[in-house]
C-alpha cells in the first residue's frame, strides 16, 4: 500500500469515528459500558442528561435506549410505559421522561390567560345576551306608526343584560342612599377615548395580566425542571375529574406539584396524561358538545391549542372562583391527552 493510500485510509477512519461519536474528542474512543457508567452517575439531575444528549448524538442514543427505560419503569405505572417495539420506541421514552420531570410553567398551564370577570356566570347561565332598551316611541298607536316614516333603530349601546343584573346584585349593595349614584343606562353614554396605536387591548383569553392592573410574575413562566415528586398517580387524577369521568385513567403528578409563589397567590402547577385519551369519556364529551379550544401550547408535544376542562364541566364543580374571577383550579388537555394546569388555595368563604 502506498503512502497516499495509507493517508486516505487513516482519514476515512477518522471521519467514521467522528460520524459515530459526534466529535473527534476522546469521548469517541470510549466503550459504551464506560459511557453508561458515566451517565448513571448523572441520574440525580435530569438536566445533566439533557446537556449530555445535546453534546453528542451517541450519548443521546444511549440515554434513550439504555438509561430512560429503567428509570421510568421504576418511577411510573406500568400502564403508561410504551409497548415493546423493534426499534425500542426511543421517542416515546423521551417524551414520557419529559412529562415526568418537566413542569409546563405558568404560561402553558393557562395561568397567564386573562381571567374572566363574570365569576363563572357564563358557565351557569349561558352566553351574555344584551337586551336593547325600549324605544320611547313604542307606546304610540300602531296606525300612526304605520303611516309615519320608519323610526331610527335604537342605540345599540343603551342595553342592559342579565350579566349586569347578577353582577351588580352580587358585587354591590344597592341601598336607597346609593340609588342616585347608579347611572342611567338608557342615557347616551359618553364615548370612551380610543386606545393608542400599538397599545395591547385587554381581551379575554389572551396571555396578559388582569384587567384591573398589570400583574407581576416573580418566578419563571416557561417550562423548567419540576420541583417535588417526579412520579404520576391515578389517585391524584381521580381527585380532579368529575364523578361521571372516574372511569377515565388520568395520571397526574403527586400533590402539590411544582409550587409557584406569586404576588397575588400561590399556584401549584401539575402535569399529567390520559391513558388512551381518544377512547376516554372526556374526549367523547368534548366531541359531543363541540367545545372550542383555547390558544394554550402543550409543553410536551407540538399541539398549539387545548380544551379547557373546567369550562367543559369535566372537573369537579365545587372548586369555584376567587373574588377576582380566577378559577380555583384550571386544567387543559391537548389532542394527544397531555394535561397541564394549576391548583390554588380555595377561598375561605367557599
Amino acid at each position: 500500500m502506498s503512502g497516499d493510500e495509507e493517508a486516505a485510509s487513516r482519514g476515512g477512519g477518522k471521519k467514521k469515528a467522528v460520524a459515530e461519536g459526534g466529535s473527534s474528542s476522546p469521548l469517541s474512543v470510549l466503550a459504551d459500558d464506560v459511557l453508561l457508567q458515566i451517565l448513571g452517575r448523572l441520574e440525580g439531575d435530569p438536566r445533566d442528561w439533557a446537556r449530555a444528549s445535546c453534546a453528542s448524538p451517541r450519548l443521546a442514543a444511549l440515554l434513550r435506549a439504555a438509561c430512560l427505560p429503567p428509570r421510568l419503569t421504576r418511577a411510573l405505572p406500568a400502564e403508561l410505559l410504551p409497548p415493546p417495539s423493534p426499534d425500542g420506541a426511543p421517542r416515546a421514552w423521551a417524551a414520557l421522561h419529559k412529562l415526568s420531570v418537566c413542569c409546563p410553567g405558568l404560561l402553558r398551564a393557562g395561568v397567564l390567560l386573562e381571567p374572566s370577570d363574570d365569576f363563572g356566570l357564563e358557565l351557569d347561565i349561558g352566553p351574555d345576551l344584551s337586551i336593547p332598551a325600549p324605544s320611547p316611541s313604542s307606546s304610540l298607536d300602531h296606525a300612526s306608526t304605520a303611516t309615519s316614516a320608519p323610526a331610527p333603530p335604537p342605540d345599540s349601546s343603551a342595553t342592559w343584560s342579565l350579566y349586569d343584573d347578577l353582577y351588580l346584585d352580587a358585587a354591590y349593595d344597592c341601598s336607597t342612599s346609593e340609588a342616585a349614584q347608579i347611572p342611567n343606562t338608557a342615557a347616551t353614554p359618553t364615548p370612551a377615548p380610543a386606545a393608542a396605536e400599538g397599545e395591547d387591548a385587554a381581551r379575554r383569553g389572551v396571555a396578559s395580566g388582569s384587567r384591573r392592573r398589570a400583574r407581576r410574575w416573580l418566578g419563571t413562566v416557561g417550562a423548567h425542571l419540576a420541583s417535588g415528586s417526579w412520579t404520576l398517580s391515578r389517585e391524584q387524577g381521580n381527585k380532579l375529574l368529575a364523578s361521571r369521568f372516574r372511569g377515565d385513567r388520568l395520571y397526574i403528578c403527586d400533590w402539590p406539584g411544582c409550587v409557584h409563589a406569586e404576588e397575588r397567590r400561590k399556584y401549584m402547577v401539575f402535569r399529567g396524561v390520559f391513558h388512551d385519551f381518544r377512547r376516554s369519556q372526556v374526549r367523547r364529551a368534548l366531541r359531543d358538545t363541540r367545545r372550542p379550544t383555547v390558544a394554550v401550547d402543550c409543553a410536551f408535544c407540538g399541539c398549539t391549542d387545548a380544551w379547557d376542562l373546567y369550562a367543559a364541566f369535566c372537573l369537579r364543580s365545587f372548586y369555584g372562583y376567587h373574588d377576582d374571577g380566577e378559577p380555583v383550579v384550571r386544567a387543559y388537555v391537548c389532542e394527544n391527552g397531555h394535561v397541564a394546569g394549576a391548583w390554588t388555595e380555595r377561598p375561605l368563604y367557599s
